[in-house]
């Protein structure tokens, strides 16, 4: 096919001096609208007007300008004699390049204190029908979506050289545009006013994809990573890579892990992550402190592992890094001698998220299942010091009840069933995943050793019997949290008060499957 006429109008304007040049130095007839009509003209280009094709002027403050037979029969006339013969008594000229994009919806919904009427109007109409009228028309029109393509279809149409496939791939880019156009509407509009704990009927959201990994959890499974652009905030999928090698699979889930755990905590911490699990976690007043602790909580499972901390990296920090073998660090920044020195690993992989403000925007935790998807809320709860209910006859001390706190915070962050030991605000013991909370408490217990006297112990979710409680006095524990709940509860407060350890309910699980 060859490319005789064009319509351009877009929002995002650019490349667009150069590519329009370029189209009417292959001999291309521009119609253009509204803006991207002034724009090309105040840079010598030529255009036709569209209210020159529609021999009607763009009305209601510009929301009808497109809307009419001249334009969307040129766009979706087959070049068939019936079709053409057609435009022809009806003096239409064929449209052969459909250039646009659409108004800044996204950008615009994204501004804080955007209103509802700001947002209306940003919503396009007449450019995803011309978007949709090329691509289905794809045969005979070429529709460009993207400013990234302007070099490769420009080439194209100088050349003449237009084949179908590349017909074919530019109309599913336009599919794809006005399908998450679309669905970024539908999840504004609908988030105005839905009530927490309520779900959307259908689920439709956009994801883009960042990279294709080299593959999954296994060699044998391929794997690549999306991100979702509606998200705002500090995560791992909005960070940026300031160094070392192409990220894994692993590496991504290990990473968001770490990060999300170190953000519970207000004190400056640090994370370490093996597998899915903390392993090191602790807070300190200096930054190079909450990292050693951390790492001291558990140095074989630290090597390898993932860091996390929720405050900039300095030199004295790295410096301990670069002691072990590490994948990855995420922090919100790094200051420049910090980065120097983590650089001489030159494998490491260094992201940053900038400043932590609160929670992402990022609504609901979705889990993949065959053939369905699971939605929930994120896991935000936290412990309120005030409904604390002690039911021993000792209360914790208020350093115990500090250490209690924290300890729930990581127990949260642990596969179930989970049991963290803590003291003086670092982790001396994790166990994670088994089948029945006594393993993971001899697990925990056993890795914190000598420690365990004096330190406090935390569940994800209530002792079915007391024979958790039965591990933690035999190893010298002196406070525990769990949420309460079960049955032989009355067995558990028992046992604590037999050996003088304080015990507080939370009421609020914090299973992690």
């Amino acid at each position: 096919m060859t490319v005789k006429r064009a319509l351009i109008s877009v929002s995002d304007k650019s490349g667009l001096e150069e590519f329009a040049r370029g189209l009417v130095q292959a001999g291309v007839e521009i119609v253009s609208t509204g803006g991207t009509a002034k724009a090309l003209r105040g840079a010598g280009i030529p255009v036709t007007y569209i209210t020159d094709v529609t021999g009607f002027p763009e009305i209601l403050d510009g929301r009808v300008k497109t809307l009419h037979p001249n334009v969307h029969g040129g766009i979706l006339a087959m070049r068939t004699d019936e079709h053409l013969n057609q435009l022809q008594e009806q003096n239409i000229t064929p449209i052969d390049l459909v250039v646009v994009n659409l108004y800044p919806f996204k950008e615009t919904v994204a501004r804080p204190g955007v209103t509802l009427e700001e947002a209306i109007e940003n919503i396009d109409i007449g450019g995803p029908t011309m978007v949709r009228a090329a691509a289905k028309n794809y045969r005979y029109v070429l529709v460009v979506v993207s400013p990234q393509r302007y070099a490769e279809v420009l080439e194209a149409v100088q050349k003449g050289d237009i084949d179908e496939q590349f017909r074919l791939n530019l109309a599913k880019e336009a599919f794809a545009h006005t399908a998450s156009y679309d669905t970024a509407i539908t999840a504004y509009l609908t988030g105005l006013d839905q009530p927490a704990g309520e779900f959307p009927a259908v689920w439709e959201k956009k994801y883009e994809l960042v990279q294709t990994l080299r593959y999954g959890e296994n060699p044998h499974q391929q794997a690549a990573f999306y991100r979702d652009p509606s998200v705002a905030g500090a995560c791992v999928a909005n960070a940026v890579q300031l160094h070392g090698k192409e990220l894994s699979y692993n590496n991504i889930l290990d990473i968001n892990a770490a990060f999300e755990a170190v953000k519970e905590f207000d004190d400056t911490s640090a994370v370490i992550v093996k597998h899915n699990n903390p392993c090191g976690v602790a807070s300190a007043s200096k930054l190079v402190d909450a990292y050693s602790m951390a790492y001291e909580g558990d140095p074989v499972s630290a090597y390898g592992g993932i860091v996390a901390f929720n405050a900039a990296v300095d030199a004295d920090t790295a410096r301990e890094m670069n002691r072990i073998f590490l994948e990855a660090v995420i922090a919100p920044d790094y200051d420049d001698d910090a980065l120097a020195i983590l650089k001489q690993k030159e494998n490491l992989r260094i992201l940053k998220t900038g400043p932590l403000t609160g929670p992402t925007s990022d609504r609901f935790d979705l889990r993949k299942v065959n053939g369905g998807l699971l939605m929930q809320g994120f896991d935000r709860g936290v412990v309120d010091s005030e409904k604390i209910k002690v039911v021993t006859r000792r209360a914790p001390s208020q350093a115990e009840m500090d250490d209690l706190i924290f300890a729930m915070a990581v127990v949260k962050h642990v596969k179930s069933n989970s049991i963290v030991v803590v003291k003086d605000k670092k982790v001396l013991g994790v166990g994670a995943g088994q089948m029945n909370r006594v393993t993971s408490a001899r697990i925990a217990l056993g890795q914190a050793g000598d420690g365990a006297r004096g330190a406090v112990l935390a569940s994800d979710a209530f002792f079915p019997f007391s024979d958790t409680l039965e591990e933690a006095v035999a190893a010298g524990i002196s406070a525990v949290i769990q949420p309460g709940g079960s049955m032989r509860d009355a067995e558990s407060i028992t046992v604590a008060d037999e050996h003088d350890i304080a015990m507080v309910f939370t009421g609020m699980r914090h299973f992690r499957h």
